[in-house]
C-alpha cells in the first residue's frame, strides 16, 4: 500500500480572476514537466457567458488563465484533456444551452497547449451525443483510446454510461454499448432494498482503468448513494451488469488513476447519500484491482463544496485538481512512497 510522503497545495488563480464561478477541472502533463489545466468559468454553471478556461503551470508557477473555447451566448461545460503518445493534446468539452442538448466538441494542439485548432464536433450531427462526460480518456495497452461517456436526456429519468474506443488517435470512434444496470424507481415504495440494484436515474461519468490487456474497468457516479462498477474482458465491446462497490457516493463526480506499481488511487467525496454534501474530499488506495480500499489522504474536510476532482499520475507522484467552493481550482502535487 502506498503512502503520501510529501504534499503541496496551490490555487491555479486567486481572487484576481476574470469570472465569478468555476467548476469541472481537468489536467494533463505536457512537455518539459509543464501542466495544463482547464475548467469552465463564468457567472454560474449553465449561464450564457460560461467558457472553457485554461492555464499552464511551468517551473515558475501558474500562468494567467485564458479562454480556450467559447461560443456567443452558449454555455460551455465539462472539459477533459488528453495527450496522445505523439504529443498532440486533445481538448474535449460540451457545448449547448442545456445538458440534454450537449454536443461534444474537440480541439487539438500540437505545441503543448499554447495554441489550439478550431473546434469540431466529435460525432456527426443527428446522433446521440458521445464523448467524455467529465473524466479523462485513457490509453489502452493496444494503443487505442477509451473515452468514458454518459447521457442525461431530457424528459426521461434515466442516466446511462458507455465507453467509446478510437483506434486512430481520436479521429474516429467505435461506439460502445450502454453499460447494463438494474434500476429501481426511487418513487416506488413497495421494494425491499437490494444492493445489486441502482435506485433512481442510474449511472454517469465513468472513471476508467485497464488492469491487463483487454480488461477495462469503470467506476461510476450513481443516484444510489454508492459508487457502481462494471468490467469488460473484451476491450470494451461488452460490459457486465454494473454492481454496487459499497464505496459511498454523494451523486457527485469521482476520478481515479492507476499508478505504475499497479495500485489504484480514487479521489471522491465519501458521503453515502444521494445529492449529499461535497465535503470531505479524500484519496483512497487499492492494491487488489479495486476490490478493497484504504483512505490515505484527506484533501479537504471543512464546510463548503470541494468537488469534481481530476487525477493523473507521474513518476512517483500524483497530480490532481478540483473545484474549491466554486471560486477557485485547487491543485495538489503529492509524493508517493511504497
Amino acid at each position: 500500500m502506498i503512502t503520501i510522503s510529501e504534499s503541496k497545495k496551490e490555487y491555479i488563480f486567486e481572487e484576481d480572476r476574470d469570472f465569478e464561478s468555476c467548476h469541472a477541472s481537468t489536467l494533463v502533463s505536457v512537455d518539459k514537466g509543464d501542466i495544463l489545466a482547464a475548467w469552465f468559468g463564468g457567472s454560474w454553471e449553465g449561464n450564457p457567458d460560461v467558457a472553457i478556461w485554461m492555464a499552464r503551470r511551468t517551473g515558475d508557477g501558474w500562468q494567467r488563465p485564458f479562454v480556450a473555447a467559447d461560443r456567443w451566448c452558449v454555455p460551455q461545460w465539462n472539459p477533459t484533456l488528453f495527450r496522445r503518445p505523439d504529443g498532440r493534446v486533445l481538448l474535449f468539452y460540451k457545448d449547448a444551452k442545456t445538458i440534454p442538448e450537449w454536443k461534444t466538441m474537440v480541439k487539438y494542439s500540437d505545441d503543448g497547449g499554447k495554441t489550439f485548432s478550431e473546434p469540431r464536433q466529435m460525432i456527426r450531427e443527428g446522433m446521440l451525443d458521445r464523448g467524455p462526460a467529465k473524466n479523462k480518456c485513457i490509453l489502452l495497452s493496444d494503443g487505442s483510446i477509451a473515452a468514458p461517456g454518459s447521457t442525461e436526456p431530457s424528459g426521461v429519468d434515466i442516466w446511462d454510461s458507455f465507453v467509446d474506443i478510437s483506434r486512430d488517435g481520436g479521429e474516429t470512434w467505435e461506439l460502445g454499448p450502454f453499460i447494463p444496470v438494474r434500476r429501481v424507481d426511487k418513487r416506488a415504495r413497495h421494494f425491499a432494498y437490494d444492493p445489486k440494484m441502482c435506485y433512481g436515474k442510474g449511472l454517469i461519468q465513468p472513471a476508467l482503468w485497464e488492469s491487463r490487456p483487454g480488461h477495462i474497468h469503470g467506476f461510476m457516479r450513481s443516484t444510489s448513494a454508492a459508487i457502481f462498477r462494471s468490467d469488460s474482458t473484451d476491450g470494451g465491446k461488452t460490459w457486465c451488469c454494473a454492481y454496487n462497490t459499497g464505496l459511498p457516493n454523494n451523486n457527485s463526480g469521482i476520478d481515479l488513476v492507476k499508478l505504475d506499481g499497479g495500485e489504484l488511487v480514487l479521489v471522491s467525496n465519501p458521503v453515502g447519500w444521494d445529492w449529499g454534501s461535497r465535503t470531505p474530499l479524500t484519496l483512497s488506495c487499492s492494491d487488489d484491482n479495486g476490490k478493497t480500499w484504504k483512505e490515505i489522504f484527506v484533501l479537504e474536510n471543512e464546510s463548503g463544496e470541494y468537488s469534481y476532482p481530476a487525477i493523473i499520475a507521474g513518476e512517483n507522484e500524483i497530480l490532481l485538481t478540483y473545484t474549491w467552493r466554486r471560486e477557485r481550482i485547487a491543485f495538489w502535487r503529492l509524493r508517493v512512497s511504497r
